[in-house]
């Protein structure tokens, strides 16, 4: 309660009045709720409460999770909540050395949120002990999914105790998902707070645009929008750095996360961007969820994501809290069919705007060799191709409830 207290919680947000009594009650969970409605704290507080008896200085929490990010921020709740306590967490993953990490494992910290890679490699090798394990937490299975984990998630279940609560969050359920849920979970209580449409305090608008001409708009409308806190997005990697420079040359404060940058790059351009140092991050879907910095007011798609998920998440980085915020996307003729799909899903027309004194008539430079480069590769992310664009009818009709104010 003083960690709840000193985290500045004041009202339980949905998915925390429903989760919390059935994780404090033991029992398996399969969750569904919307990024940026306090999930991560409707497993942790359950998790400290229980940790609080029993033995200390052994590994007694698994909680996995996709990215580097995702992971750190879980580790930023854990600390906060548990402040006083003196229970211990650790991070494991890759992109850093494994020495720390080694340590933190012979030590035994109680509760352990690790990538999957990583933490394998270190289990194979005999760096970690698992008998002790009482609750394991999946994060985001879904994403996990997407990114090629499954196999290794798979190996790190079969490791740990029969005899445990399990929790599994998941966006979506894929058939790979539902697999692994049916196969882990026993009798779990299902809580969904649904998904089917963007956050309501976000406004949507629509910026059709010939592909030659995306730059020059992008730059057109940063001149005329409170730049203090805006996330871009950008299909690769490639064109999120080729992005990030177009705007800095333009006088901006901007960087960058995305796949080709080392851990240390990418620590520091999220802080740098949570402490407002640099007014702009351009990013590629490694930030699409786990990102929360409450303070951002537009979210940019310069590139249309490949599914209507994919979107909903990406927005879901503005309009956090209460708070409202603007999500603009570029769009070009090719992105028709995405656009459908989340009209039917929002269940009203996008509005199209055009940006006044803007020359949208401007012919398109010359094609010189490399101008394909980014174009159509795949995600970064993926070990596998892209699912195909959900249709309507996968996404649920109840709208999610407000975030309320902590």
């Amino acid at each position: 309660m003083q960690g709840i207290k000193k985290a500045g919680y004041d009202i339980a947000t949905p998915i925390q009045e429903a989760a919390i009594p059935a994780a404090l009650r033991g029992r398996d969970i399969i969750g569904t709720a919307q990024t940026g409605t306090g999930k991560t704290a409707a497993f942790v507080l359950p998790i400290l409460n229980k940790l609080l008896e029993g033995p200390r200085n052994v590994t007694r929490v698994l909680i996995v999770t996709p990215t580097r990010e995702l992971a750190e921020q879980i580790h930023d709740v854990v600390k906060a909540l548990s402040a006083g306590t003196r229970l211990r967490s650790a991070t494991i993953y890759g992109g850093v050395g494994p020495a720390p990490q080694v340590r933190a494992l012979r030590d035994g910290a109680e509760i352990l949120i690790v990538c999957p890679g990583r933490f394998l490699d270190l289990y194979n090798q005999g760096h970690a002990r698992l008998g002790k394990i009482e609750i394991l937490v999946l994060d985001e299975a879904d994403r996990m999914f997407d990114m090629g984990f499954l196999p290794d998630v798979k190996r790190i279940i079969k490791a740990l105790p029969t005899q445990r609560q399990t929790m599994l969050f998941s966006a979506t359920f894929p058939s790979e998902v539902e697999f692994l849920a049916s196969s882990t979970l026993k009798n779990p209580q299902k809580i969904a707070m649904g998904i089917s449409r963007p956050a309501h305090t976000v406004t949507h608008a629509l910026y059709p645009v010939p592909p030659h001409l995306k730059s020059q708009l992008l730059l057109a409308l940063l001149k005329k929008t409170d730049t203090n806190s805006v996330l871009i997005f950008a299909r690769t990697k490639y064109r999120a750095q080729k992005v990030a420079q177009q705007i800095e040359r333009a006088g901006h404060q901007v960087t960058s996360l995305h796949g080709d940058r080392s851990q240390g790059q990418r620590t520091s351009a999220l802080k740098g961007f949570k402490d407002g140092r640099h007014q702009i991050m351009v990013a590629t879907d490694i930030a699409a969820r786990g990102l929360d910095v409450e303070s951002i007011s537009h979210v940019i798609n310069y590139d249309m994501p490949d599914t209507a998920d994919a979107y909903i998440h990406r927005i879901g980085r503005t309009g956090r809290a209460q708070r409202t915020g603007d999500a603009f996307t570029l769009v070009t003729p090719e992105d028709n069919d995405m656009i459908r799909i989340l009209e039917r899903i929002m269940g009203s027309p996008l509005k199209r705007e055009t940006l006044e004194g803007f020359d949208y008539t401007a012919a398109a430079p010359p094609r010189t060799a490399g101008d394909n480069r980014g174009r159509g590769a795949p995600r970064e992310d993926s070990r596998r191709p892209p699912r195909p664009a959900p249709t309507p009818k996968s996404y649920g009709r109840n709208r999610l409830a407000p975030r309320k104010s902590r």
